[in-house]
């Protein structure tokens, strides 16, 4: 008997304990929370209010890519140890809203706007039943950084409008291409014609695509959307209005036909960089990098910033959020697909290092700290 009560009580300590501390950062392994369990807040962003680190992601569910939950929210003050606070933004059980369950919602980022005192999600929004079809951006706002959020609406981006840097011929030229004549993708004149507007023009009056995102907030307090379009073929750069809640219609495109997704953009001495993917579905492939001295461009493509053996595959990892930490550095943010069980996916978080011409690159590290930053 006696060694039955010590059994059960071990047990019940073992489980009152509370998880391990976090003190270094391990990339590509389990990232336990505070209470032991694995982090769900893939394809995610980071927010910093105060002293508290707010973590925003995807709670992917064990089998399949849709969602039964909604969006994760996690705290730290180290962004090492984390703890779950719960869904930030839940599916509804109104079965006629965009985001009951079975909807995909992916890559939610958070921004704050000091005009409204409001917190802004964006996200990538596919309706139930749809697969891909939808491509939309999803807008929902909160009244504090862990929420609840409450869904606003899902659209796709700037109907009506075209990109600044369109003259009217390159309107009349878009225009003037005929769908029917390029049914054969990927030939030559197919992929002069996505550059000229191909898909542009088609969706011009309904909107166009919007899939893998981020938001960036730049200097000055504005919030730009930049995300995956024309078929994952181009990137599209959107301004945003002042409330971060729809878009003024100024935008651009950045690299046509480039096939671009997964963007991570951040600002250092005065140079915007921004670190994509390549469209492989979940499996890795070699990422790329882009620099410019504004958001309008003009961008130019530079190698992967990322060095090392397994490189070509980033690491076997695709880029989410690039995380300014204070003034000491930056801290690449990317996940580890595994589409066979998604909530168990891996982060990549690795610092940034930067050579003499303040060109980024990305080492792998197999364990590290934020003192890395300052190096």
């Amino acid at each position: 008997m006696k060694t039955v009560l010590l059994i059960v009580a071990s047990l019940f300590l073992s489980c009152a304990l509370p998880a391990q501390k976090q003190t270094t950062f391990r990339p590509a392994t389990e990232w336990p929370d505070t209470e032991g369990k694995h982090i769900n807040a893939h394809g995610g962003g980071i927010l910093k209010k105060g002293k508290v680190y707010y973590w925003y992601g995807e709670n992917r569910p064990d089998a399949g890519g849709s969602m039964n939950t909604g969006i994760s929210v996690y705290t730290s003050r180290d962004l090492m140890n984390w703890e779950n606070r719960g869904i930030a933004l839940a599916v509804s059980s109104d079965t006629l809203s965009p985001i009951q369950p079975g909807c995909i919602m992916e890559r939610p980022k958070v921004v704050y706007n000091k005009k409204t005192g409001k917190y802004v999600m964006l996200f990538h929004l596919e309706l139930k039943g749809q697969g891909y079809a939808a491509a939309q951006v999803g807008f929902a706002v909160a009244d504090k950084p862990e929420g609840p959020f409450r869904f606003l609406r899902g659209l796709r981006p700037n109907a009506g409008q075209w990109p600044v840097d369109f003259s009217q011929k390159d309107i009349d030229e878009a225009l003037a291409l005929d769908p029917a004549k390029y049914a054969n993708w990927w030939t030559p004149e197919w992929r002069d014609a996505v550059k000229k507007g191909l898909f542009l023009a088609r969706d011009q009056k309904g909107g166009q695509m919007s899939r893998d995102m981020t938001v960036y907030v730049d200097d000055d307090g504005t919030a730009y959307h930049l995300f995956s379009s024309e078929e994952n073929l181009t990137l599209h750069l959107a301004e945003l209005t002042e409330d971060y809640l729809d878009y003024t219609g100024k935008y651009i495109r950045i690299a046509p036909g480039g096939q671009n997704e997964a963007p991570a953009l951040f600002k250092r001495n005065g140079k915007y960089w921004l670190i994509t993917s390549g469209c492989t579905g979940w499996a890795p492939n070699e990422a790329r990098m882009f620099v410019a001295d504004s958001l309008w461009g003009e961008w130019k493509q530079l190698p992967t910033p990322f060095v090392g053996e397994n490189a070509k595959k980033t690491f076997n990892g695709q880029s989410t959020f690039v995380l300014p930490y204070k003034n000491k550095g930056f801290i690449f943010m990317g996940d580890i697909w595994k589409p066979k069980s998604l909530s168990t996916s891996q982060y990549l978080w690795l610092p940034i290092q930067f050579q003499e011409d303040g060109t980024p690159t990305i080492p792998y590290r197999e364990e590290w700290t934020l003192k890395d930053l300052m190096k």
